[in-house]
C-alpha cells in the first residue's frame, strides 16, 4: 500500500512539474499548437551548425552592418562579426562558463559570460546565450515567453526576456525550417540578422 502510494504520489509530482514547465510558455496566433510541439522537438535536437550572413546594429553609440559567420558544436560556438560595424571585427569563442572576446586592434578579453563582455568591450546589451535559441526559431527555455505562431506552426514573434524577435523568413535545409530573416529589438539595441546559407548538423546522436 505503502509503495502504491508512493507511486501515485510520484506520477501527481511529475504531472506538477511538466505543467509547470508549459506554463513558462504561452502560446497564441493561427498555428497548431501540436505542429508547434513537434517543429519544437525536432528544432531542439538540432545543436550543430555553420551559418553565414550578414548583421545589421543599431545602437545609442554604435551602428552600422558587417558579416556574420557562426559555428555551433553543441555547447562550443565561434561568432565572428567583421565589416563596418562601429568597432571593428569581433570573434566570440566559448561555452558556458569560458568566453573570449576579441576585438581587432584592441586585444583579447576573457569572462565567464558573453553578456557582461560584449556590454564591456563593445557596450552592446545582447543576450548571447538566447540567441542559440532564438536563431533557431526557438524560445530559450531558461526564461517565460510569449510567442505567436503563424500559419505554418513555426514562430513568427517571441517575447522573453524584454526582447521582441520577429521572424519575417524561413527557409528549408535539410529537412529543417529554419528562419532566414530576424529582427530583434531590445533596450537601446536592435539587431538584424540575414542568414545567406544554414548548414545544420545535428551532432549529440
Amino acid at each position: 500500500m505503502f509503495l502504491r502510494h508512493v507511486i501515485v504520489f510520484s506520477f501527481i509530482a511529475l504531472l506538477a512539474g511538466c505543467a509547470g514547465f508549459g506554463a513558462r510558455e504561452s502560446v497564441e496566433g493561427h498555428g497548431s499548437p501540436a505542429q508547434w510541439a513537434a517543429n519544437k522537438q525536432q528544432l531542439t535536437g538540432l545543436d550543430g551548425w555553420q551559418i553565414d550572413g550578414k548583421i545589421g546594429i543599431r545602437a545609442p553609440k554604435d551602428s552600422g552592418s558587417g558579416t556574420l559567420f557562426w559555428l555551433q558544436r553543441q555547447d562550443y560556438y565561434d561568432i565572428r562579426l567583421s565589416g563596418p560595424l562601429g568597432r571593428g571585427a569581433a570573434r566570440l569563442t566559448g561555452r558556458p562558463g569560458k568566453v573570449s572576446l576579441e576585438v581587432a586592434n584592441q586585444g583579447r578579453y576573457d569572462s565567464e559570460s558573453p553578456e557582461s563582455l560584449l556590454e564591456e568591450q563593445l557596450g552592446w546589451k545582447l543576450p548571447v546565450s538566447n540567441l542559440a535559441w532564438w536563431v533557431r526559431g526557438l524560445p530559450a527555455p531558461s526564461s517565460k515567453s510569449r510567442l505567436t505562431l503563424d500559419n505554418d506552426s513555426r514562430l513568427a514573434n517571441l517575447e522573453q526576456d524584454g526582447w521582441q524577435v520577429e521572424y519575417l523568413s524561413y527557409a528549408e535545409q535539410n529537412g529543417y525550417w529554419l528562419p532566414e530573416r530576424i529582427k530583434l529589438h531590445g533596450t537601446d539595441l536592435d539587431v538584424t540578422l540575414v542568414i545567406k546559407t544554414w548548414q545544420p548538423r545535428k551532432l549529440g546522436q
